[in-house]
């Protein structure tokens, strides 16, 4: 496969600028779309088309919300990377889900038209932060496809977009990787490939593929002021993907770690001032008080040079690193201390308080609240470590949204707090369920919450 496409190709870029005979040009362009439709025909049987059903709020004439649910319908795309069924794909388009079609190619038929079947997709697990989500089906011996080192991805490299842009299922769009690592905001600390190759609504979690038919990333977004595509596409990095697709097939959420230290980039002002004679590059503005980081020895002012031998450039780099290590684990620095270099191993610990934890205490249905769309626990010792402060002792804590019931979700987030219902105390899980037993279809809600260290109310009806 390599071999034919990149002889194809090399051939079409030696074209003379003129006096050769057009059977040539016709021959190696001959090669080069052989070569192409020869990809496409051993990728497309893992690439799926998702269709999902969820019921969303009416709008009303003046733009605002009427009360009423109404059933909605999209697509979007998928790449299937294990036989047994599981999908990667984007977090947006699986969200709030009530039914999942997972269209997948019959690897086996030769009819066009009867080339596809049909699956009940199942969501394991979603990250919003990564925009990555797992869906898996009941299937066996399916096409898959491999990730590749995507930090090895360079400017130029010729990238395929496959997917279902706009409903249009096995799409074909061919461009360049235009920047291997985009950051888009300041504060984010995921860097995206960015692409030419047209993507369009649609196209969200189906690959973008590199000349041997692996996942260089896994297509999100585009920057667009005209609504369609405009040649600036954007896909999850590889790296990333895979490791947010083990996490999510075994947790069913991630675990976000941290080191305990904010990284920030040398400006050449900042370079002059401080003396460090460096930029690009990075320095440790701040070590947290009694984090790892501070019991590895690291000090404010260090210029890190590399993460685990990955030379740093960018503060990005350095959160991305750390994103990418498990919790418990540890990460080697190498750092600039002065005029001497130094190298200290640092533990990866769990983001403190982090609401996530808290979905490791839950057990499915035993947990579900099922008419508020979230699993909850009682708070308890169990539960308050992994809580900040909290305004109340006793009440109901939000420890996850399950995907299949996300729509019937009020607005509740990991980590809400729930002390009363219709002005009744709610003290327990067993308390919720027994006030929210005794409503009716249609009755309405007002549910006395905490959210971030404030009271408020949260209303719904039941349905």
């Amino acid at each position: 496969m390599k071999s034919l496409f990149l002889t194809a190709l090399l051939g079409i870029m030696s074209f003379p600028v003129g006096g050769q005979t057009p059977q040539k040009h016709t021959a190696m362009l001959a090669d080069f779309s052989a070569a192409v439709e020869e990809l496409v025909e051993s990728v497309r049987p893992a690439v799926v088309q998702i269709e999902v059903r969820i019921r969303a709020p009416l709008d009303g004439d003046e733009g605002g919300k009427t009360g009423f649910l109404v059933r909605r319908s999209a697509t979007g795309s998928g790449v299937i990377v294990d036989p047994s069924g599981y999908i990667v794909t984007n977090a947006h388009v699986v969200e709030g889900a009530r039914d999942i079609d997972v269209s997948v190619m019959d690897k086996k038929s030769t009819v066009e038209n009867e080339a596809h079947k049909h699956f009940t997709g199942k969501v394991v697990g979603l990250d919003k932060e990564t925009d990555l989500a797992v869906v898996k089906i009941e299937a066996a011996d399916l096409a898959t496809l491999q990730f590749v080192d995507s930090d090895k991805l360079k400017q130029g490299q010729i990238v395929f977009a496959l997917g279902s842009p706009l409903g249009l299922q096995n799409t074909l769009t061919v461009g360049y990787v235009s920047a291997s690592a985009r950051q888009l905001k300041a504060d984010q600390s995921v860097a995206y490939i960015q692409t030419d190759a047209p993507i369009n609504p649609g196209n969200s979690g189906g690959p973008l593929l590199d000349i041997e038919g692996r996942i260089a990333g896994i297509n999100t977004l585009i920057l667009t002021q005209g609504g369609g595509s405009e040649g600036i596409g954007f896909a999850i990095p590889a790296n990333l993907a895979k490791y947010v697709y083990g996490q999510l097939r075994k947790e069913g959420h991630i675990h976000r770690g941290t080191v305990g230290i904010v990284a920030q980039d040398i400006t050449p002002e900042m370079s002059k001032a401080l003396g460090l004679n460096r930029h690009p590059g990075v320095i440790i503005a701040d070590v947290v008080p009694h984090g790892s980081a501070e019991a590895a020895g690291i000090e404010q002012n260090d210029v890190v040079l590399a993460v685990d031998g990955h030379v740093i450039t960018e503060s990005r780099q350095v959160q991305a690193e750390v994103r990418q290590h498990p919790v418990g684990g540890s990460i080697v620095f190498d750092l600039l201390r002065g005029n001497q270099k130094v190298q200290k191993s640092v533990a990866v610990l769990e983001r403190p308080n982090s609401p996530l934890a808290l979905a490791d205490l839950v057990n499915g249905k035993a947990n579900l609240v099922r008419e508020l769309g979230v699993l909850a626990l009682t708070l308890d010792e169990k539960v308050t470590p992994s809580l900040p402060e909290t305004r109340r002792l006793s009440g109901v804590v939000v420890a996850a949204i399950p995907a299949e019931f996300a729509a019937l979700n009020p607005g509740f987030e990991p980590g809400d707090l729930i002390y009363s219902l219709n002005k009744t105390p709610v003290r327990s899980l067993e308390e919720l369920r027994a006030a929210l037993a005794a409503l009716k279809p249609g009755d309405a809600v007002a549910l006395l919450t905490e959210h971030d260290g404030t009271l408020g109310y949260v209303s719904t009806t039941i349905e």
